[in-house]
């Protein structure tokens, strides 16, 4: 029997708390009572800054950057700005403000589609909010580019472009010193193509820390900034030789100094890039050991890393001899409009190269010398260059540039 009884008394115990549920669900949905509670945090935002500095003046300072408000509402009403905690504001006008100190009263932005009628302020805290107003000082500073991260392994970065290439901040005199310098970041740990866009400014301190905390505004908050990124490779320095005077490629000894360059470009412009010609050299103008030099010329896609401009290429003919002819065989292409010409120059000497035995059997009847004065139109006697023909079939060349002086009249 007392067992029965205290069993029942349990299920009773049981059945009341299910009823004062039901009830307070009862009057929570259907009666929705007024309650209140207090809304942290809630933050400020300046309006009219625009004005202050048409003006020369800029906030210097702001007792309070949040605030705290106690609100009274129906529990459906309180719920809901709960769920839309962060669309809850507070709008600060300074655009009347004065340099000095301005108290300022306040009134909360509740979220859209509020009815402002249902909510009663009961209290903010703090009341008004002190704004401290200066004068504006404003100060520019270059863009530079850092890369918070490394460079892939085979490949560098190349001279970035920003976009704008300075900035303005705006402040007050001790936030604006504070400045030292002013970065577009980028955030890469492997970088190993090109980039191009819009990257974050950061200000930083003359130690290059980071300034978060300044009251500060920027000409631009972002800069468009492109960083190419290319290969280097070295490339071996070539030249070419025109066979000419008896000689051929057999014939001679070369070096080129440098023999190679380092050079950089985009990854598809330089994959196929093995060597790079600087020139031609005739052999005709070489005698004995002679030095040539030439520019380093590359494609505007390509940077020469190595920095060297010019190349010496010292070319040397071995193995060949050489015998001088007098010829006395010169003819002269007379020029047009009526001008005459003739060979003052009677005898030249000539010297012709290439090996012992060939030379041996040339004559001096087998040269010719050629005065072409087609293009002539000066009078009186002048050097002019020739051409030297030698009629045979043998492996020998002229070397050297000739002239005769020749004497031209109308």
């Amino acid at each position: 029997m007392m067992e029965r009884l205290r069993n029942s008394r349990w299920v009773y115990i049981l059945l009341s708390l299910v009823l004062a549920i039901v009830f307070w669900m009862y009057v929570r949905i259907e009666v929705d009572p007024e309650d209140s509670t207090t809304i942290h945090n809630v933050p400020v935002e300046l309006t009219g800054t625009n004005v202050l500095t048409g003006q020369g003046l800029t906030v210097t300072g702001i007792s309070a950057e949040t605030v705290d408000l106690r609100v009274s509402a129906t529990v459906s009403v309180i719920n809901n700005l709960i769920r839309y905690r962060d669309d809850i504001y507070i709008p600060l006008d300074v655009s009347r403000c004065t340099e000095g100190e301005n108290r300022l009263a306040y009134q909360p932005k509740w979220p859209e589609n509020f009815n402002t009628s249902d909510v009663v302020l009961q209290n903010k805290d703090p009341g008004t909010i002190t704004v401290t107003v200066g004068k504006l000082y404003t100060n520019t500073f270059n863009v530079d580019f850092r890369l918070d991260g490394q460079v892939a392994d085979g490949y560098q970065m190349g001279t970035p472009t920003i976009e704008p290439a300075t900035v303005t901040v705006s402040g007050s005199a001790e936030d604006v010193s504070k400045v030292s310098k002013v970065v577009a970041v980028l955030q890469n740990e492997n970088l190993d193509e090109r980039f191009a866009g819009d990257l974050p400014l950061t200000l930083l301190d003359s130690q290059g820390n980071p300034l978060t905390d300044l009251n500060v505004t920027l000409s631009s908050d972002t800069a468009y900034v492109v960083v190419p990124v290319v290969v280097e490779k070295e490339v071996k320095l070539t030249v070419n030789f025109q066979n000419g005077g008896g000689a051929t490629t057999d014939d001679i000894t070369y070096d080129i100094e440098p023999q190679v360059i380092t050079v950089s470009g985009e990854e598809s412009d330089i994959q196929n890039l093995t060597e790079l010609s600087i020139g031609s050299i005739d052999l005709s103008k070489v005698v004995g050991t002679n030095t040539f030099t030439f520019p380093i010329s590359l494609d505007p896609s390509l940077e020469n890393v190595s920095g060297e401009t010019e190349a010496t290429v010292t070319v040397t003919v071995k193995g060949l001899d050489t015998q001088v002819y007098n010829v006395d065989n010169i003819s002269v292409i007379q020029p047009a409009n009526g001008y005459d010409a003739v060979a003052v120059t009677q005898e030249k000497q000539i010297t012709v190269r290439g090996k012992a035995e060939d030379l041996a059997e040339i004559d001096a009847s087998q040269l010719r010398i050629v005065a072409d004065l087609t293009d002539f139109t000066t009078t009186g006697q002048i050097s002019v260059p020739v051409r030297v023909y030698l009629d045979t079939n043998r492996s020998v060349g002229i070397i050297g540039e000739y002239s005769i002086v020749v004497n031209i009249s109308r």
